[in-house]
């Protein structure tokens, strides 16, 4: 063969990068899931059928029990429903439920993509899985589906609302939504729910803006409550509603004029529906405080109403008798307008196992026992407790004379009483302002702050008011409202529990109609349980407070004859109706009431809150009902306790606290710093009998043995200067006018 015949040899071919290779085979990957996750879908989707509706649809009713399971406490069901035809709902009441749920509801296929990235993202990373978002997934889960938050039952939802947007009339979708959906106060579907709110049966007599205001609250009949005083809850129902007039106008339903027009009120309500008598009484105030706590744990109101649930609560039904029998029965002659508020809690469990709040729900919903106040002297332990870890001792001495002066602020002793130089021990035991002022905020760096910081970690709550106290003077002395009788005795539980914290809650276990458990406290909570105090300091407190026992304050408590300890508490400040009078003459009434009087005590295996206050909103003088020269937590507040734990205890094998180091009780050598380990303190006390008696050789009247770490400051104030003024109360208080306060005494 010639060579001009033969063929050109080709040239060599180039080898692809191995990232392209990668890349195409990700891409090729990328494309086969897309069609196999399209293939899928329209798999399931095809074999998806819409289960027949249940056309008597009926709640389930849910039943709330005792801590026993078995003996029935309450219901949430309260039911009222009426359908009627769609051609009974006039067009301005359907769209403003559509401006408020679902504004795309006519063009959307019955599912929200948005609203399925939302509810992935959630499931990826393991939140609670949120409703439906669109009207036709929530009709699908109220109609279709059960109540249970699964992801089964999530991709149901989503199937279902899918293929029943495409197969079914969007106006019959409408009508059984606006038939079954639950608007609050127990009303089902639209026209109960004009019933309930306005006295209005009939959809087609609605109104625009009481139609506006009922698709407010149907969104979230708990967070839109429209019988709630808290302003936060009144200003989130004006921003919906404002929300759901925007939506109407948008839609062509109503004009920009018409707008405007309803947007600078809500429409007047007029409610004609009673209560339940199933609230009635005391124990009205329990099933409140479980249905919150519902909420609290995700349950939706859709679920604690009507989703057949079986809660089992932490109330003793034995010990809940006799704390009502205590606080109707041991009390001062003079009662009216006198409010007893009460708590009783189990140490290293946070179960409240009892509750007071007052005689009779129906008739008012105010909650002497959660209602937050003003602690008082209940506080001090928290300051002993924060001077310990600070590495104080109770044999340092502290400044006990009357006045003393703090950041130009002159603060006294109850009845302006001069005690000289005392130790911690004493400051105490005896409950003394001065010493507390001088340890807090002279001798300890930063004092307010640390208090602060210990009665969060004990289990008192938040607050804006006491995050303002980590700054302020008089911190220790409670002056502002910082805690409840429940808070209280959730606290002092994590003194008893030797500083093992456990998260308060009222529901043991949640199941659902299937008998699944939805919520469970020692599996749920477990993670939330921790060492939140050193064990050494915490026994510590135990023996101080046993001493206010003895040889205190708080000697009516020995009484019980069993280890106990505890701490009284007075707050002072100028009674309500002395308000006016103390502004015009410029303070002069100052300190002359006593607002709230404190005993919480406690033993290893329960603890106790007592709180008295008076008058309406409970700014009246506790002094009035009372013939001692002020209404001191050592009194009735101890009495009532007492008439409580006796009983309460009855058959309890007794227990001990266990005592401190010895060495820092003998030779009052500063309190060990303390790292929380994995291994959590025993549970039950060892057999060491309390302290009876003043340690060896340490008088309170003669120095310790050992020289203190501190002396006190002795200072004499030059002026006389007003303390800051009370600031709003919490959640659900009635709002005193501004007064200079009295941060109390004993």
């Amino acid at each position: 063969m010639s060579e001009a015949r033969r063929k050109a040899a080709p040239p060599p071919r180039r080898k692809k990068h191995w990232a392209l290779r990668i890349l195409g085979w990700l891409a090729a990957l990328f494309f086969l899931g897309v069609i196999a996750g399209v293939a899928a879908f329209f798999i399931i989707y095809q074999s998806t059928e819409i289960p027949d509706p249940n056309a008597e649809f009926k709640t389930n009713t849910t039943t709330v029990t005792w801590n026993n399971g078995s003996r029935q406490l309450g219901t949430f069901f309260d039911q009222n429903r009426r359908s009627v035809p769609m051609s009974q709902i006039p067009k301005h009441v359907q769209d403003a439920v559509i401006a408020a749920e679902d504004r795309s509801y006519w063009t959307n296929p019955g599912i929200s993509p948005s609203g399925m990235v939302r509810a992935a993202w959630n499931i990826a990373r393991g939140e609670q899985l949120q409703g439906g978002s669109t009207i036709t997934q929530q009709y699908v889960k109220v109609m279709y589906l059960t109540q249970e938050r699964t992801v089964s039952r999530k991709f149901k939802e989503l199937f279902i609302a899918t293929k029943l947007g495409r197969q079914e009339d969007k106006t019959k979708t409408l009508e059984g939504y606006l038939n079954t959906i639950y608007f609050g106060e127990g009303a089902y579907g639209i026209s109960a729910a004009g019933e309930a709110y306005f006295n209005v049966s009939d959809p087609r007599k609605l109104s625009v803006p009481q139609a506006a205001l009922l698709a407010t609250v149907l969104n979230n009949p708990t967070l839109f409550d429209v019988n709630d005083t808290d302003p936060r809850t009144k200003k989130r129902i004006v921003e919906r509603y404002k929300y759901v007039l925007d939506g109407m106008r948008q839609n062509g339903t109503i004009t920009e004029a018409q707008e405007a027009r309803y947007a600078k009120s809500l429409p007047d309500l007029s409610k004609q529906k009673k209560k339940s008598d199933r609230f009635k009484g005391p124990t009205g105030f329990l099933l409140d405080m479980a249905r919150k706590e519902l909420r609290a744990r995700g349950f939706d109101e859709d679920e604690i109403s009507g989703g057949g649930l079986k809660v089992v609560t932490t109330f003793d039904y034995k010990q809940q008798e006799k704390i009502v029998e205590a606080a109707q029965n041991e009390l001062p002659e003079k009662r009216d307008n006198l409010h007893v508020g009460m708590a009783s809690v189990k140490p290293g469990t946070g179960e409240l196992v009892a509750m007071y709040g007052g005689p009779d729900y129906l008739k008012s919903q105010l909650n002497w026992a959660t209602t937050k106040s003003r602690p008082g002297s209940s506080f001090k332990p928290f300051a002993l407790a924060a001077a310990l870890e600070d590495g104080k001792s109770i044999w340092d001495k502290f400044q006990g004379d009357s006045p003393i002066e703090i950041q130009g602020q002159k603060l006294n002793n109850e009845f302006n009483r001069d005690y000289g130089d005392v130790t911690l021990l004493k400051a105490t035991e005896q409950s003394i302002n001065t010493a507390f002022y001088d340890l807090v905020d002279n001798q300890m760096e930063d004092g307010p702050n640390k208090l602060v910081n210990v009665a969060e970690a004990a289990g008192i709550p938040k607050t804006k008011a006491l995050e303002v106290g980590r700054n302020n003077p008089s911190t220790v002395l409670g002056p502002d409202p910082y805690a409840s009788a429940v808070d209280m005795a959730q606290a002092y539980a994590t003194f008893a529990a030797e500083g093992k914290y456990a998260p308060l809650h009222t529901i043991k276990e949640v199941r659902g109609p299937d008998g699944k458990v939805l919520f469970s406290a020692e599996r749920d909570l477990k993670k939330q349980v921790k060492q939140a105090i050193p064990v050494e300091t915490a026994r510590m407190v135990n023996y101080v407070l046993q001493d206010v026992v003895t040889k205190g304050t708080g000697t009516g408590a020995k009484k019980l004859d069993r280890a106990v300890a505890g701490k009284t508490g007075t707050a002072g400040g100028v009674a309500v109706e002395d308000r006016a009078e103390n502004k015009a003459c410029d303070g002069c009434k100052e300190g002359s009431a006593t607002l709230t009087s404190w005993w919480t005590g406690y033993t290893p295996e329960l603890s106790t809150s007592v709180v008295y206050r008076a008058g309406k909103t409970g700014e009246s003088d506790l002094d009035n009902y009372s013939d001692e020269k002020a209404f001191f937590g050592g009194s009735w507040p101890l009495k009532t306790w007492l008439a409580f734990m006796s009983k309460a205890l009855e058959g309890v094998p007794e227990s001990e606290f266990v005592e401190p180091n010895e060495d820092d009780i003998a030779k009052g050598s500063p309190t060990p710093k303390y790292t929380p380990s994995n291994t959590p303190p025993p549970n039950t006390p060892t057999n060491t009998p309390p302290p009876n008696t003043p340690p060896p050789n340490t008088p309170t009247s003669t120095p310790p043995s050992t020289k203190p770490t501190s002396s006190p400051t002795k200072t004499k104030p030059t002026r006389t200067t007003t303390t800051p003024v009370i600031p709003s109360l919490p959640t659900g208080q009635p709002e005193p006018t501004e007064t200079p306060r009295s941060p109390g005494g004993q």
